[in-house]
């Protein structure tokens, strides 16, 4: 179940900032409405960027299988400014399309359906797309309804696993349709070193406000509260995790308020795991010089920007341009078979070299302290590869469990 994507064939050298989005033709959005600018990439984070592997954005010397390739990118919720998945995705397919003069575009379904993301890929199927950039669990329905149609088109998605695509009838045997890539992550690692880290920095009133409940978010949160758990073990500190689900991935008035309570009642930091819930974390958090944790991408750049300097202590990251460009560059040279009708699970793949991990902290941007170093963090990843440090991924437990931290547990909080 948690086959890795080998290291050889990682190809995904960032790139650290992205020119703005212009009136380009390959990348307007196939919708009706005006595409808003999109913003210049924030830098990479080093977990994303595979150092001992050819650039994958370098142009091929052999031309020919670039040039027989058009990328096109459906967004899931939010679009490609939500700082999030869809921004980080679009900015990984932007980046290899300018890099090898590969054509791209993406699609924004008029709303949220599988019908309606069925109609982008219909429609950038019949625009000539044969490449098609999924982002987020939600795709499995439309995966569903159109892989087998488009046998020619090459599918990469982002987040949808077996048990997403099958259900309650998976054999999780990591197999999926014959032309389709599926990476998913293993959460619960970067919620661990996050918790463990938010502890070890002398933080113990936390906060873990999800999205939706959904696999994904869940082995963030559970793996947050392990770490949080073990650090406290160590120490010998009395920590408080509040837990709660938005039940959706933006913020909003209402959510904020519950965060005004949180934080104006003690909580220090909280890990805002769901695409856009975290405006409403930094809202609450930026009154009261409270903190926040990012999630997916280094979102330093986006939190501090818009709320002030030094709010985020750190972000769970999992490599999500690297991903999209290891998959992009393989289909160009020629490699797709051996990624097609798999499900990769990714993770921690070196105990030396951060760089080739899937899943992890921005060394650049976790604002480290005496009590937690970059060095304790090497350190963590290395317990972790080696089996030292184990991290349950189960999520089906109604909620999370600690055996040292006092877990309170709210549900969902809208």
């Amino acid at each position: 179940m948690k086959k890795k994507i080998l290291a050889v064939l990682m190809a995904a050298t960032m790139v650290s900032s992205l020119v703005a989005c212009g009136s380009s033709d390959n990348t307007a959005p196939a919708t009706e409405e005006t595409a808003t600018e999109a913003p210049a990439a924030e830098e990479a984070p080093a977990a994303e960027t595979p150092a001992d592997s050819a650039d994958a954005t370098a142009a091929p010397a052999d031309t020919a299988a670039a040039s027989d390739m058009k990328v096109a990118m459906v967004t899931d919720y939010g679009d490609i400014t939500d700082q999030s998945f869809n921004q980080s995705t679009y900015e990984a397919c932007k980046a290899f399309g300018e890099a090898n003069g590969v054509d791209f575009t993406y699609y924004k379904p008029e709303g949220d359906s599988d019908a309606e993301r069925v109609a982008m890929i219909d429609k950038a199927v019949a625009d000539g797309y044969n490449v098609i950039v999924m982002p987020g669990y939600a795709f499995a329905g439309a995966i569903k309804e159109t892989a087998e149609i488009y046998p020619d088109v090459k599918f990469v998605a982002l987040d949808v696993s077996e048990y997403d695509l099958e259900g309650d009838d998976s054999d999780f045997n990591n197999q999926t349709y014959a032309n389709v890539f599926s990476a998913v992550y293993q959460e619960e690692l970067p919620g661990y070193m996050a918790g463990y880290a938010a502890v070890k920095m002398g933080y113990t009133k936390l906060g873990f406000l999800g999205g939706m409940a959904v696999p994904a978010v869940i082995r963030y949160g559970y793996g947050f509260v392990q770490g949080a758990d073990a650090a406290a073990a160590e120490l010998g500190a009395d920590v408080e995790i509040n837990y709660a689900y938005g039940n959706q991935f933006y913020g909003d008035a209402d959510i904020t308020a519950a965060m005004d309570t949180w934080y104006q009642g003690g909580t220090e930091v909280v890990f805002a795991c769901g695409g856009g819930i975290f405006t409403s974390a930094a809202e609450a958090a930026a009154k009261v010089d409270g903190k926040v944790i990012g999630v997916d991408v280094d979102q330093a750049a986006t939190i501090d920007g818009q709320f002030g300097a030094g709010m985020t202590i750190t972000s769970a990251m999992k490599g999500l341009q690297a991903t999209v460009q290891t998959l992009l560059s393989a289909i160009r040279d020629g490699q797709w078979d051996s990624y097609a009708g798999q499900i990769q699970n990714l993770g921690l793949v070196s105990a030396d070299d951060m760089s080739l991990n899937y899943v992890g902290l921005p060394e650049a941007t976790t604002v480290w302290t005496d009590t937690f170093s970059a060095d304790d963090y090497k350190a963590l990843v290395a317990d972790m590869v080696n089996g030292k440090v184990s991290v349950s991924n189960d999520s089906s437990a109604e909620q999370p469990s600690a055996t040292t931290a006092k877990i309170n547990f709210q549900g969902n909080i809208k």
